[in-house]
């Protein structure tokens, strides 16, 4: 503001004028809060679930704006016959408002919850505040035009600061904008269930790259930059991705191929090299591959498109599990084998259909090889805990039934000098 402006500002704090306006700016910004209480009373009570979780969102968004509003038809309203400093300046501070609120909820609408998000949108609420600071002080349009001042030329194109500064920040809201746009189209792709899995998000990928690389163009040439510039860049970019980026570029066209082929899916149980887990996240540069510990492998496309990769869930979820066992010679073979079935039918997450088997491998050293087999249809659970709760049921029945497992036997032959061979049968124990 200018010494005029103040000493009109001041003037007008001893006057009774000012307080049409505090009446409008406290009547607006009560009515605002009266008509978003109602509005998000509303949504809680009648409509969907997908309108709920975003409401509180959406509120932040509409409170400054309907405020903001509401000012500004108290201002045309009172201006014909009063100065509207006050309503002027609660217009620029809902304004400011208001483009914080919206660009704090784009971000977190956009992306997932991090500590660079929460640092981004302090970021954008400081810098909002900044420029209206200068705003109102009188100081911007003099730093706008040291900015300005400052020039440099590339190629034949002149640059200033000013002109960058303003790339930078229409560039970062024309994204922004895009981004927004995409996410809710891959809202809605990401909900059609006619479409396979991988192609949903397949054609998410590309339209969110598309799309920012339209936004960038858009958004240097509204502003008057010569985009015939890029192709420098671009040539640039070809060199590295010859040299030094061709890695990262095979995993970025290795992982549209695993999307697009459909070998590997959200959810499969995969085993690449010694990493055994579920597919928690496919990437367009690699795959999350979460262990039955709790563990996360990230593992480059790459290496899905070069090497063997065993999926155990790609025609069907349901996993056989074996459990070898050896009993005695002496034992009843019969019920053994019966015991073992049962113990294991009985157990929760055994399947009947297929139902657990018992089939004899061999005749070992020590005792007859037995081999239990049963179905899972939860994999992604493990087998170690089963198994262990299925030993220790067989092993309590033996007893019951004296069904023994068999210590290993050894034949010792002790070979003297001059006198022959004496045989002892022993047990290692």
């Amino acid at each position: 503001m200018d010494k005029d402006t103040l000493q009109s500002f001041a003037a007008l704090f001893t006057s009774n004028k000012i307080l049409w306006q505090l009446v409008i700016v406290i009547g607006s910004l009560l009515l605002a809060w009266s008509v978003n209480g109602l509005l998000r009373t509303y949504v809680i009570r009648h409509a969907g679930e997908r309108w709920k979780v975003g409401i509180e969102g959406i509120n932040r968004i509409l409170f400054p704006l309907t405020s903001l509003l509401l000012v500004y038809l108290g201002q045309l309203v009172l201006r014909s016959w009063q100065p509207t400093d006050i309503l002027e300046i609660a217009s620029t501070l809902l304004f400011a408002m208001a483009v914080i609120r919206l660009l704090v909820y784009a971000l977190r609408y956009i992306f997932d919850p991090g500590t660079w998000v929460r640092t981004t949108e302090n970021i954008i609420a400081t810098l909002v505040w900044l420029v209206l600071a200068l705003y109102l002080s009188g100081l911007l349009p003099g730093i706008l035009e040291a900015l300005d001042s400052i020039r440099f030329g590339i190629g034949k194109s002149p640059i200033t600061l000013l002109l960058i500064l303003q790339s930078v920040l229409t560039v970062f809201v024309t994204l922004i904008v895009v981004l927004w746009i995409s996410r809710a189209i891959e809202n809605k792709l990401m909900r059609a269930q006619q479409l396979h899995m991988n192609v949903r998000v397949v054609m998410t990928k590309l339209i969110r790259v598309v799309l920012s690389v339209l936004a960038v163009l858009i958004a240097l040439s509204a502003i008057g930059f010569d985009i015939t510039l890029l192709s420098v860049f671009g040539g640039a970019l070809g060199v590295g991705l010859g040299f030094g980026l061709q890695k990262i570029a095979s995993n970025y066209v290795s992982g549209f191929i695993i999307l697009l082929d459909k070998s590997i899916h959200m959810g499969d149980i995969i085993t690449v090299d010694s990493h055994y887990g579920i597919v928690n996240e496919l990437r367009t540069r690699y795959m999350v591959l979460k262990k039955l510990d709790g563990t996360e492998v990230v593992i480059p496309n790459e290496t899905l498109i070069s090497n063997a990769v065993i999926n155990h869930s790609f025609t069907d979820r349901k996993t056989q599990v074996k459990l070898p066992i050896q009993v005695s010679y002496d034992s009843p073979l019969e019920l053994a084998m019966e015991l073992m079935c049962k113990i294991a039918s009985e157990t929760p997450r055994v399947l009947s259909d297929p139902a657990p088997g018992v089939n004899i491998k061999g005749f070992g050293e020590s005792g007859i090889d037995l081999c239990l087999g049963l179905w899972i249809a939860d994999p992604e659970q493990g087998s170690s805990g089963l198994k262990s709760d299925i030993y220790l049921q067989i092993w309590r029945s033996f007893k019951q039934h004296s069904i023994s497992i068999p210590y290993p036997q050894r034949e010792i032959r002790i070979l003297p000098e001059q006198s022959n061979p004496v045989s002892v049968d022993t047990k290692d124990i």
